[in-house]
């Protein structure tokens, strides 16, 4: 393609991009129709720029792309040793990278059509990782952290922004808050509220919560809890050395019987799937509230539902569901009367905010200046 057409195509495709929200009420084709053309756009650049340099930029993120993943598979999936997963990852990514170009060069795909060439490999990629377990389902994979102070004070900072969940959705569902925000909004002013003081609801001081997961996260919640006048017991699946002062060791069987809050943060592993099933839920104190801030997969959403559904649990926040976003056959979104009133929905939402977006970028940026400017080791490793 001559840089003449190189450069009209560019111009179309910035127009398409600028059009698209205009003319496309869908949110599905929206999505798939920006990323088509960006991606067109930005090959046809490269090929304005560069011709073929612009394929090479692309074999080069194929290459460092498939073989950066293909490594954390192999290391953290397969527990291969660094210096066996590497040539393996190398050998990955240089494949992907053939392929690709192997294609660009037989068809002589260059500019716009290069990149979809590159953009479906990429959604096959996307498609296949969603459908193994070796990523969690393409929630990603889990990174152990190396122990340290640093890791400690980064991620209790990040855990701030998910107790605040935890306590909030414990205090609305325990005093009903927001069940009573939908029976005023239907005229039950007097009703409902003759029924709330009836029932005698309870706020947090003085009872007991159980934490699932004492890794910085559950500490951080743990601590809130405490302050707030709670009795603390915890279970971890890989105990800590050391917990709060004045929290209590316990098994799950021992927490869930005796707490009125339990509060799960633990991530999602092959010895904590399925950790909060049926048994488990049945075990709990009548009247006592679940807060799932972990990974979806952890709690039993079936049996959850039902146990919300009889009454048995007075309410339950959920911030992660097994598959994301729930798909309508979800049980808990089948809940309907007092059962829903009893559940409280947010979209993996506990950890994002404005502040702790900023905080992760400062976090980040600091650790760029700390190598790059002051040549010391950088905090808050994975491997």
């Amino acid at each position: 393609m001559t840089p003449d057409r190189s450069l009209a195509t560019v111009v179309v495709l910035m127009l398409a991009l600028a059009a698209v929200p205009l003319f496309v009420g869908s949110d599905y084709w929206m999505d798939m129709l920006i990323v088509i053309l960006f991606f067109g756009f930005l090959g046809q650049s490269w090929n304005l720029v560069g011709g073929y340099a612009g394929q090479y930029s692309f074999g080069h993120a194929a290459f460092f792309g498939c073989g950066a993943y293909a490594m954390a598979v192999l290391q953290l999936r397969f527990g291969l040793t660094p210096w066996i997963a590497l040539p393996l990852a190398g050998a990955i990514g240089a494949a992907v990278a053939t392929a690709i170009g192997a294609l660009s060069f037989r068809y002589q795909l260059r500019g716009s059509y290069f990149a979809l060439v590159t953009l479906a490999f990429a959604e096959i990629f996307l498609v296949l990782a969603n459908s193994t377990g070796f990523t969690n389902g393409g929630m990603g994979l889990m990174l152990p952290t190396k122990p340290g102070l640093a890791n400690l004070q980064f991620a209790a900072k990040a855990g701030y922004f998910y107790l605040i969940l935890a306590m909030t959705a414990a205090s609305l569902l325990l005093r009903r808050f927001a069940w009573a925000n939908a029976e005023i909004h239907d005229g039950n002013y007097a009703a409902f509220r003759a029924r709330m003081l009836a029932d005698n609801l309870s706020g947090l001081d003085g009872l007991t919560v159980g934490v699932v997961g004492m890794g910085v996260i559950g500490l951080a919640v743990a601590q809130a809890f405490q302050k707030a006048g709670c009795k603390l017991c915890y279970f971890d699946p890989a105990p800590r050395a050391a917990a709060a002062p004045g929290t209590r060791a316990a098994t799950l069987d021992e927490l869930l019987q005796s707490c009125d809050v339990v509060s799960v943060h633990v991530p999602l592993l092959p010895a904590t799937a399925g950790l909060i099933g049926e048994r488990q839920l049945a075990a709990m104190k009548s009247g006592a509230v679940l807060v799932q801030a972990s990974r979806g997969g952890i709690v039993d959403e079936a049996a959850l539902a039902a146990h919300l559904r009889s009454g048995h649990l007075g309410g339950a926040a959920v911030d992660v569901y097994s598959t994301e976003p729930p798909d309508a056959a979800n049980p808990l979104l089948a809940l309907d009367g007092e059962a829903a009133h009893r559940l409280l929905l947010t979209p993996h939402i506990a950890g994002v905010t404005r502040q702790s977006a900023a905080f992760l970028f400062r976090s980040a940026w600091s650790n760029v200046e700390r190598v790059l400017l002051k040549g010391e080791a950088p905090l808050n490793r994975v491997y």
